[in-house]
């Protein structure tokens, strides 16, 4: 009777209640404000670029027979796009033969946003027979690099004010900037999503990823208006 019960050691039972899963995806969407701006008249263009993600998760649920779990892991993922805006009075910094000026921008505005981060989620889990599993919670992403540059063209830039002296940049001239160095490397955010068990190790995911915070530093007043990062997350995972 010892040897039987020796044979199911306590550490046997923990294993059963544990879930591992290595994912990997593509995050699909852009970095804006919530609701458009007035400075902002039309989207001329928009490319998404390509966002790659791959994470590994460890979920404990509650007991084996347990609908309830919570889980945590790593994941390191990009997230960037190149957008392309007709704008009015739009404050912005660009620089000019070689020096910064500051103003209300009205014509062409090119953007280009790229990021890649380290991100922990925590994620209350909840299983839906033996196919569904649904989840929400947070994550904080770690910035390892940061990229916000652009230029602007086809209009004119009212330096310091809205009725500043006009600097036209016409037939190609172009104003450039970068504010790459006032992007938050800290960003918190929110996130849910949902998994549908395909076989019995492989998985089809996806997640959407909302940031809470303005992806620009506290004191950078450049740009007038908040961004934040909305990306939907799709992509396979193998469960262990």
């Amino acid at each position: 009777m010892l040897a039987n019960a020796s044979s199911t050691p306590t550490d046997s039972i923990v294993k059963a209640d544990l879930e591992y899963e290595l994912k990997c995806g593509i995050n699909i969407g852009g970095t804006a404000p919530w609701s458009m701006p007035r400075e902002i008249r039309s989207i001329e263009s928009y490319n998404p670029r390509f966002n790659g993600v791959i994470e590994g998760d460890i979920t404990r649920w509650m007991s084996t027979n347990s609908h309830w779990g919570i889980s945590t892991g790593i994941r390191i993922e990009s997230k960037s796009m190149n957008t392309g805006a007709n704008v009015k009075s739009y404050k912005t910094e660009v620089i000019d033969d070689g020096s910064k000026v500051s103003g209300y921008w009205t014509g062409y505005v090119n953007t280009k946003y790229s990021t890649t981060l380290v991100s922990v989620p925590v994620m209350a889990n909840y299983r839906l027979g033996d196919k569904w599993k649904f989840r929400a919670g947070m994550y904080l992403s770690y910035a390892l690099n940061r990229e916000f540059t652009g230029y602007v063209t086809d209009g004119y830039l009212r330096e310091g004010t809205p009725v500043g002296q006009k600097l036209q940049f016409t037939d190609g001239k172009r104003g450039t900037y970068d504010f790459s160095g006032n992007l938050r490397k800290l960003q918190p955010g929110v996130q849910f999503g949902a998994s549908w068990l395909a076989n019995k190790h492989l998985c089809v995911n996806a997640d959407m990823e909302f940031g809470v915070n303005n992806i620009f530093e506290s004191n950078f007043k450049t740009v007038t208006f908040n961004m934040y990062p909305i990306y939907l997350n799709i992509g396979w995972g193998y469960k262990f």
